[in-house]
């Protein structure tokens, strides 16, 4: 890059040149929350976003590349395509919303922020494959069924299309304090949407959180759902 640097690596670096001090670069992030229809990418907007602009851009990993412009959402958009978990999070954050992306293909995003300090580009590759991330569940419900025993319920995350030909699938965390000292226990895989946890302490709370996972292990497990605190009743029901 004239009159500027760039770091080569799976994620490039490019900082351009000025008088004053270069902004740092974007740290953007990807996920397909809804495979393959819904993909994202996000960065927090820094402390100098009043007098910063940004371009995204992304292509196929190709020969002669056809270069498409990413829809911007600037931070407190209201859109259909932001999801729970990508609009939830407490800070300021830019969108970038990339449609009809294809399966088994490489691409490339770029995206730039330029303010009177200098200009900087965060230019990374992926496929929808390795980025897979739903939503968490929703709607999670314990209740306890015998004594000693809960039954844990919990839907899928709604923003996940066409549940009957890419399926889900749930892993269970909960967690508890015994003697001072912390204890956790993970369930799953589950290919159903509830289970039914026995044996557990009277008069112990529990702490209860469902993730979930593209069934063929594509990408990674969702962001955990909010916590649900229940404690065993010490006597019988």
């Amino acid at each position: 890059m004239v009159g500027g640097v760039c770091v080569a690596a799976a994620l490039l670096v490019c900082v351009g040149a000025s008088s004053g001090s270069p902004p740092s670069a974007p740290e953007v992030r990807c996920w397909c929350s809804s495979y393959p229809n819904v993909t994202l990418c996000s960065w927090p907007e820094p402390p100098h976003a009043p007098r910063a602009r940004y371009t995204a851009t992304y292509s196929e990993r190709r020969t002669h590349p056809v270069t498409r412009q990413c829809r911007l959402l600037p931070p407190g958009s209201s859109s259909s395509v932001l999801t729970p978990a990508s609009s939830s999070s407490p800070e300021q954050r830019w969108h970038c919303h990339l449609p009809y992306l294809k399966i088994l293909t490489d691409y490339v995003i770029n995206v730039t922020e330029v303010h009177p300090g200098g200009s900087s580009s965060h230019l990374s590759s992926f496929t929808l494959e390795d980025i897979v991330k739903p939503d968490p569940p929703a709607d999670l419900r314990v209740s306890a069924s015998k004594v000693r025993n809960l039954l844990l319920e919990w839907s899928p995350p709604p923003t996940w299309a066409n549940l009957d030909i890419l399926p889900l699938k749930y892993h269970v965390l909960y967690r508890w304090t015994s003697r001072g000292t912390p204890n956790s226990v993970h369930i799953g895989p589950l290919e159903m949407t509830s289970v039914e946890l026995k044996g557990l302490t009277r008069g112990r709370t529990y702490l209860f959180q469902v993730c979930a996972k593209e069934l063929l292990d594509l990408g990674e497990c969702s962001d955990w759902s909010s916590a649900v605190e229940i404690t065993i009743p010490r006597t019988k029901l």
